[in-house]
């Protein structure tokens, strides 16, 4: 089985294989890709909605390898959707990506090359510099943003 994110339908992606969504995705896609969910959920399309407890572990998967914040709630709870069906994930989000692996999800992309490796991103201070495991909204030390570092 198959979990379809929102560039599945984007990009018209086709499987042979049985596909499941959830009803956030729907809500995302508008005009021709809105129709293709449709279409596809017509043709037997299962519609999953995850339960809270799948939904925290990829919470926790995302807060480990430091993605959280790049992703969205429909993200998470895609992720939790293909950890419950125990099926593949069809995305080309590259943190979505990332905590599949994170979780042992598998992952087919679509019009892009997926990651090469799981990353455990660092957080950096745009002010002082120091770089922290966790994310914040401000540095601890001198206040300024953090943005996101690939600890490589």
């Amino acid at each position: 089985m198959e979990v379809l994110d929102s560039s599945a339908f984007i990009h018209g992606y086709d499987s042979d294989d049985r596909t499941a969504s959830i009803p956030a995705v729907q809500a995302e896609l508008t005009g021709e890709t809105a129709l293709r969910f449709d279409a596809e959920e017509g043709a037997g399309m299962h519609i999953h909605v995850p339960g809270e407890g799948a939904v925290g572990r990829v919470r926790s998967a995302a807060e480990e390898t430091g993605d959280l914040a790049e992703l969205s709630d429909t993200d998470l709870r895609l992720l939790a959707a293909a950890f419950e069906l125990d099926a593949t994930l069809v995305t080309d989000d590259y943190a979505m990506q990332n905590v599949a692996e994170r979780m042992d999800v598998r992952v087919r992309v679509i019009a892009r090359e997926g990651i090469e490796e799981e990353r455990d991103w660092q957080f950096q201070c745009t002010g002082c510099g120091r770089t922290f495991d966790e994310n914040r909204d401000r540095c601890r030390i001198c206040g300024s943003d953090l943005t996101r570092k690939n600890p490589a």
